[in-house]
C-alpha cells in the first residue's frame, strides 16, 4: 500500500502540475470512467512520468535485491551490488559507446555487455587460480574493478572535453530523465526471471550464509547454487545500471533496513528488500526532479540520504557487529 501510494504521489508531482486530482482523473479515464481530463496531462502522465516512476521502482528493487544476495552469499554487510565489477564494466561500456558517438540505445547495450563481461572475467580468475572461495571472488572483483577504473580514466582522458567527457560524467552520476517505455520492456524479462528465481532460492541463500562447510554438510550443491545466485544478482545489477547509470548506496543500505524490519532470514527479508528498495528509489527520483529547477543526479541524492541512514543503521546494530 505504501508503494502504491508513493507511485500515485510521484505521478502527481512535477513541473507542469502538482494536482493529484488531475492525475486521478487521468487514471480513472483510462479504465472507463467519464471524468474531465486535461489532454496535456494525459500525455505527461503516460509518456513522461509513468515510465520514469516504473523505472525507479524496478531499478530500486533490482539493486536492493542484488545487494541483499551479495551480502548473504559473501557474508559481508559492507558488500554492494558492484562488488564483482558490474558497475565499473557498465561504465566502461557506456563510456566507449559515448566515445564512438553512439545513440542512447547502443549506449545501454554497451553498458549491459560491459557489466556482464566484467562479471565473467571476475568469475574466471578464481577458476584459473583453482581457488573458488568467497574471499578469492571478492579479491578478483577488486582487481577487475580497479583495472576497469583505469580503463575508464583513459577513456575520459581522450574524450572531447565539452561534449563526450560531460556525457560520461553525467552518466556516471545516474539519471532517469530520458527513460522510455521500451527500455523498461527490454529489462523486464531479466527483472522478473532473476527476481523470482532468487526469491525461490532464498532458503538456500540462508544456508550459503552459514559458510561453505555447513552448506556442504546440509547437502547443498555449493558451486551450483552460488553460481546461479551470483549470475542472477549480476544480471539484475547490469540491467539496472545499463538504463540508469551508476547509482550508489541503494544496494548497500536497503538490505540492512529490511533486515532491521524482518530479521536476517532471507525468506522473509528478501521480499521486503524488493519493496523497500523500490520505495527508496522512488523517493530519491521524485526528489531529484522536484526539489530544484535543475534535475539533480541520482547518486548525489542517494549519497546524501543513504550515508546518514547507513550510519544510523550501523548505530542501531552496533552490539550485533561487535
Amino acid at each position: 500500500m505504501l508503494l502504491l501510494l508513493g507511485i500515485f504521489l510521484s505521478l502527481s508531482l512535477g513541473r507542469y502540475s502538482n494536482d493529484p486530482v488531475k492525475v486521478l482523473n487521468v487514471l480513472l479515464s483510462k479504465i472507463g470512467f467519464d471524468v474531465p481530463v486535461d489532454p496535456a496531462m494525459v500525455s505527461i502522465v503516460f509518456n513522461i512520468r509513468l515510465p520514469r516512476v516504473l523505472a525507479s521502482v524496478m531499478i530500486g528493487a533490482m539493486l536492493s535485491l542484488s545487494g541483499a544476495v551479495y551480502q548473504s552469499v559473501f557474508r559481508n554487510p559492507l558488500v554492494s551490488p558492484d562488488l564483482l565489477g558490474v558497475s565499473s564494466g557498465a561504465a566502461v561500456g557506456a563510456s566507449t559507446a559515448i566515445l564512438l558517438g553512439a545513440g542512447l540505445a547502443t549506449r545501454q547495450m554497451f553498458a549491459f555487455a560491459g557489466g556482464i563481461l566484467a562479471v565473467f572475467v571476475t568469475s574466471l580468475v578464481p577458476r584459473l587460480l583453482r581457488n573458488r572461495s568467497n574471499m578469492m571472488m571478492v579479491l578478483s572483483g577488486i582487481i577487475v574493478g580497479g583495472f576497469l577504473s583505469s580503463v575508464l580514466a583513459i577513456i575520459k582522458f581522450v574524450a572531447e572535453e565539452q561534449t563526450q567527457l560531460a556525457s560520461i560524467v553525467y552518466w556516471q552520476l545516474g539519471s532517469l530523465a530520458s527513460i522510455l517505455g521500451r527500455e523498461l520492456l527490454a529489462i523486464l524479462p531479466v527483472f522478473l526471471i532473476c527476481s523470482i528465481l532468487l526469491l525461490l532460492l532464498s532458503w538456500r541463500i540462508n544456508i550459503l550464509s552459514f559458510g561453505d562447510l555447513e552448506a556442504r554438510t546440509l547437502g547443498v550443491n555449493l558451486r551450483q547454487v552460488r553460481t546461479i545466485v551470483i549470475i542472477c544478482a549480476s544480471l539484475l545489477t547490469a540491467s539496472a545500471v545499463s538504463i540508469s547509470g551508476t547509482i550508489g548506496w541503494v544496494g548497500l543500505v536497503t538490505p540492512h533496513l529490511s533486515r532491521l524490519l524482518t530479521g536476517s532470514d532471507n525468506t522473509r527479508s528478501m521480499p521486503i528488500t524488493l519493496l523497500v528498495g523500490a520505495i527508496f528509489m522512488l523517493l530519491i527520483d521524485t526528489l531529484a526532479r522536484t526539489v530544484s529547477n535543475v534535475e539533480i543526479p541520482l547518486s548525489i541524492l542517494t549519497g546524501f540520504v543513504g550515508a546518514p541512514l547507513y550510519a544510523l543503521l550501523l548505530y542501531k546494530q552496533r552490539t550485533r557487529l561487535e
